[in-house]
């Protein structure tokens, strides 16, 4: 489809091209993304509001890719805050989209998907909230989404011996994501130590379902309960769009719900009808809470997924390599 221009404007932001396919397989032009996004922004800015972002954007010819810091065009009324990332050695300068006008900006330069920390940047790095992820195995759906549920229940489970509570949405991918809110005094070690303990706990209670085996041939065809979203992790927002044939979104479901849910029940087409003038999101997520000692002591005990998974990946090469060298 031919790029056109647009004299459209909504809330001071000049919108162009908003004719032009999405992306290839979208089903979807561009307006129907701007559309979509403000139609639910009063749902979607409260889990976006003052937290460092990432978004997932895409052009015409182009591969998808992740902008971290923001353009050197990004007008001056975008709120910014510069976070040091360790990993790379630099310091990010994050958009905050606090607002409709960011977020209609954020959509008009294609920002498909919205990747939020879990932390605010006012209270950094203290968490708002822990995330279970739970991941099908590949090439399941919709079956592995069914996995996925019943991996989310035993998540479930698992919390409720602890007397907490968490809210359950789908990614908008393969999988469903389990929010659990917490005291926002909360250290960021003993979060992710929590989650830790969370997803052991919830691997156990069915082991023929769920496993916390980081590295994916170790799997054996179960839901991967991923506790690794800590410390500055971020986790697709809810009512975030996804980069996904069709543009499903992620979307709140009721556990009571939680068995009916389909991968395309959920898209930028379908979601502000299903809504109507409810945030279904906001009604679901419990009040913060304080994490019990001997949850945040045990997972303490536990390793870290990516370190074990890094340790065993050098121990499997090597002893390939002495196999080799001794056959």
């Amino acid at each position: 489809m031919a790029a056109t221009k647009s004299t459209e404007s909504r809330d001071g932001v000049a919108l162009t091209n908003l004719d032009q396919d999405l992306f290839d397989g979208a089903g979807a032009t561009k307006r129907d993304l701007v559309d979509y996004l403000d139609a639910v922004s009063d749902r979607i800015l409260p889990g976006l509001r003052d937290r460092p972002l990432s978004v997932m954007r895409v052009r015409p010819g182009q591969a998808p890719f992740m902008q971290k810091n923001v353009p050197k065009y990004t007008p001056d009324w975008v709120r910014t805050v510069d976070v040091w990332a360790e990993a790379s050695r630099r310091t990010i300068s994050y958009a905050l989209c606090d607002d409709r006008r960011t977020l209609v900006w954020f959509a008009n330069q294609r920002a498909v998907e919205y990747h939020a920390t879990l932390f605010r940047a006012e209270h950094m790095p203290h968490p708002t909230h822990l995330v279970l992820d739970l991941d099908p195995p590949e090439g399941q759906l919709p079956d592995g989404l069914r996995a996925a549920v019943e991996a989310a229940k035993l998540v479930r489970a698992a919390l409720a011996e602890l007397g907490l509570a968490g809210a359950l949405k789908t990614s908008g991918a393969k999988g469903v994501h389990v929010f659990v809110p917490v005291d926002p005094a909360t250290a960021p070690e003993d979060a992710a130590a929590a989650t830790r303990a969370i997803a052991a706990r919830a691997a156990r209670l069915d082991p023929s379902v769920a496993t916390t085996a980081y590295i994916k041939s170790d799997r054996e065809d179960k839901v991967f309960v991923d506790s690794t979203r800590a410390h500055g992790a971020t986790v697709i927002a809810a009512y975030s769009p996804r980069l996904r044939p069709g543009v499903p979104v992620s979307f709140p479901v009721a556990w009571a719900d939680a068995d009916e849910v389909h991968p395309s029940d959920f898209t930028i087409r379908t979601a502000p009808a299903l809504l109507g003038d409810r945030d279904p999101w906001a009604e679901a997520l419990p009040d913060p809470q304080r994490l019990p000692d001997d949850l945040v002591a045990e997972g303490h005990e536990i390793p870290v997924a990516r370190v074990v998974a890094m340790h065993e990946g050098k121990r499997r090469k090597r002893a390939a390599r002495e196999a080799e060298e001794q056959g």
